[in-house]
């Protein structure tokens, strides 16, 4: 029997690379598109991040034009925000995208967007974007609501900052939870609280603890984290499955197979995240 959309909690992964596109015989199964998630819940449409999975996004969504949306950025590094000059929806008039996150300090979320995530470097013109963008400005700990869906928010633990998301819809919830690294000594509070006994987590695990702590080249401080501490926060928060994402540029198809091993021995409910994978919260 289809579900009806009205009835459907569904996350649809469009990029799952991280730092930077990594196209290439290598990735293929995987994927080599940066941060791009979308929510199906109750007839909405939530779009996490702009990275460059957006342009497939965008590209899958034109036959359902006019459309509405609802936009949620975590932070504005260039793997989360490539894509968005090359959303086409953005510049077919009679679309509108609502589009939330924090700014940074002393910019509205309108300006910040406008001059800094519409780049005037970008070779699309902009200009010429003619969807209604309307701007929603959030603060990391802010609770909103889009009719019967509760979206919570968290800082999570990056450079120069960002902000987790958790979306709940009929006592279901689904956590997005990218560009943060772990602390040492325990598992990040807000991560926890976010991921709360829900459904799935959606989590920043960029690197092994081996490559994390190598000698040679260690990863303290870059703001990502290991399948190992996602394992950790996924128990700890009681969460029913973990979603490995924002790989490493460099890790192969069959790097990132063994992950998926040794990360599903570790912990029954956790699967890699790949480019169209369509996982259902319900």
């Amino acid at each position: 029997m289809e579900t009806s959309p009205s009835s459907e909690f569904v996350v649809q992964f469009w990029g799952v690379r991280g730092s930077v596109p990594s196209p290439g015989k290598e990735t293929v199964r995987y994927g080599g598109n940066t941060s791009c998630v979308e929510m199906r819940v109750a007839g909405k449409r939530l779009i996490f991040d702009g990275g460059t999975g957006l342009r497939m996004l965008g590209k899958s969504l034109q036959p359902q034009q006019p459309l509405e949306a609802y936009w949620f950025f975590t932070h504005y590094h260039w793997d989360h925000i490539q894509g968005v000059p090359f959303f086409t929806p953005a510049f077919v008039e009679g679309n509108t995208f609502h589009i939330h996150g924090a700014a940074p300090e002393g910019a509205a979320m309108e300006q910040h967007f406008c001059d800094r995530v519409l780049h005037m470097n970008s070779p699309v013109p902009v200009k010429s974007i003619q969807a209604d963008l309307k701007f929603y400005d959030l603060v990391c700990g802010d609770t909103m609501t889009l009719g019967d869906i509760t979206i919570e928010t968290s800082p999570l633990n990056h450079p120069n900052g960002a902000m987790g998301y958790r979306v709940t819809w009929q006592g279901h919830s689904a956590v997005y939870c990218t560009d943060t690294e772990h602390f040492p000594d325990r598992v990040d509070e807000n991560v926890l609280q976010l991921a709360r006994d829900s459904d799935v987590i959606i989590y920043d695990a960029m690197y092994t603890d081996e490559e994390y702590h190598s000698a040679k080249s260690p990863k303290v401080g870059w703001g990502h984290s290991t399948w190992q501490e996602g394992v950790k926060a996924a128990k700890e928060s009681g969460t029913k499955r973990l979603a490995i994402f924002h790989h490493e540029p460099n890790h192969s198809d069959d790097f990132l197979d063994q992950i998926e091993v040794e990360v599903q021995d570790a912990f029954e409910g956790a699967f890699l995240a790949r480019e169209g994978m369509i996982v259902s919260v319900i």
